[in-house]
């Protein structure tokens, strides 16, 4: 009965279908603009409420660790229940959250009601992508998921702008508080629109210690990975890394027994499947390690002024909004491995090039460089994103979607560590080797890419 359903379900109807992606959308929006905005802040509220550099760095650091230790959580309950349920109370709590934060009083209120803000932010990320597979029609979905590309990449532009402009007139309360109208107009909309679960596995019960070692693990291993940023002694990283693995080796020792597990092993097995995570961790890893070092060499090693950097940087996501509708719309006319190999070229060469920029370079010798990144990047993410969420059965979309932003997150946080141990390390070249390594990390993804053209259709 349920297979049947499968395969008469073709998407919503319209209008049902355009509220539905504008909740789904906006939930996006909302989620990358709180990581963004708290990025350009950070330095302005420390000198506010008379913060070390480190400690405000939990602000958004509380963030990220929430989002990683409740993702594919989050996903597997909406694959039990209902993905809509999901991520209504995702977004529930999330906008509660941000009035919450609003009214904090002090560092660690903040930093508490920003980890209940990262609870609610992982269930919107979870789910984003199986709602969206479940709103438009399958001939559709491509086109579907680069606009949302290209959403997430106008809230990276827009983000910086629009910290600077409330932080200018208003005080830094306002950075959470935008968030309240934003929120209640998607909870309005999505209550009306978004898709009930096709189909749903009543039979499974909530693996609840299956979700206490899978926060358990992945908070860990972020403690670890970003004690290095915190200054934690060595002592600490190491007794927590032996927690980390400990944990780690019965989890996933547990997950590999599971008919469905909470970490998708089953779903790593579909060779199309495990290629297209190990492309986007490889690729989220180079783009991070350019992203996060890019200003260190433009303003230590070229001179250029914070608002210079600012500009100029603001050519990759720009080329993103380019890319990523186009790749949307050749999605199932060009192979998923050719366009993400071609890309990731593209983003390889860019980051290269960026590497070996002369001893005072012109606007045009920076801009075509990052136009070249951030091209390649929103050529591969479209069509990757696609065939990652479309290899898997329609009862897994869940883990699916959560898979993705996980190998997303893991990319982004191992990009953002080996800059800072380059650093640590180096500190006078760290950039110009963090671009350097970011530029092989990104061919890697493009071989692993096009490797997928040797799987059968």
């Amino acid at each position: 009965m349920e297979e049947n359903k499968v395969k008469i379900y073709d998407g919503l109807p319209m209008p049902r279908r355009i509220f539905a992606v504008a909740t789904v959308s906006l939930g996006v929006i909302l989620a990358v603009l709180d990581v963004n905005i708290m990025n350009i802040a950070l330095p302005t509220m420390s000198d506010i409420m008379h913060l070390t550099e480190a400690d405000s760095i939990w602000i958004v650091n509380g963030y990220q660790l929430a989002i990683i230790m409740c993702l594919l959580a989050m996903s597997t309950i909406g694959e039990i229940y209902s993905y809509r349920k999901v991520y209504m109370i995702g977004l529930s709590i999330f906008t509660f959250a941000s009035v919450a934060c609003a009214c904090s009083q002090n560092l660690w209120t903040l930093v508490g009601s920003r980890m209940l803000q990262g609870v609610g932010a992982s269930a919107m990320m979870a789910i984003n992508m199986t709602l969206l597979r479940l709103s438009y029609p399958k001939s559709w979905l491509g086109k579907g998921i680069g606009l949302n590309a290209t959403l997430v990449a106008i809230a990276s532009v827009i983000g910086p702008s629009l910290s600077a402009l409330i932080l200018s007139t208003l005080t830094w309360r306002w950075l959470f508080l935008i968030n309240l109208p934003l929120g209640m107009l998607a909870l309005f909309m999505g209550y009306r629109a978004l898709p009930h679960n096709v189909v749903r596995l009543s039979e499974r019960a909530l693996p609840k210690k299956d979700m206490i070692l899978n926060g358990l693990f992945f908070g860990t291993f972020i403690l670890v990975v970003q004690g290095f940023s915190h200054g934690f002694s060595n002592y600490i990283i190491l007794s927590i890394a032996a927690v980390c693995f400990g944990i780690g080796c019965h989890y996933i020792k547990r997950q590999l027994s599971l008919e469905y597990p909470l970490l998708p092993v089953d779903l790593m097995r579909i060779p199309l499947f495990s290629l297209s995570v190990l492309t986007s961790i490889a690729s989220f890893t180079a783009q991070m390690l350019a992203m996060v070092s890019i200003p260190f060499f433009f303003e230590k090693g070229y001179g250029f002024s914070e608002s210079e950097t600012g500009l100029l940087f603001s050519a990759w996501p720009i080329s993103i909004m380019v890319a990523a509708p186009l790749a949307g719309c050749l999605i199932g006319k060009v192979n998923a491995g050719v366009m993400g190999g071609i890309g990731l070229a593209c983003l390889s060469f860019g980051i290269g090039a960026l590497s070996l920029l002369p001893e005072n370079p012109s606007y045009i010798d920076i801009t075509w460089r990052l136009i070249c990144c951030g091209f390649g990047f929103g050529l591969f993410q479209s069509p990757n994103n696609n065939v990652l969420i479309t290899s898997a059965p329609l009862n897994r979309s869940g883990s699916a979607s959560g898979m993705l932003a996980m190998a997303r997150l893991t990319g982004q946080t191992t990009g953002a560590t080996l800059v800072a141990l380059l650093f640590h390390f180096h500190p006078e070249t760290a950039p110009r080797h963090a671009l350097y390594a970011g530029s092989v990390i990104a061919m890697i993804a493009c071989i692993v890419s096009l490797s997928r053209l040797a799987l059968k259709k």
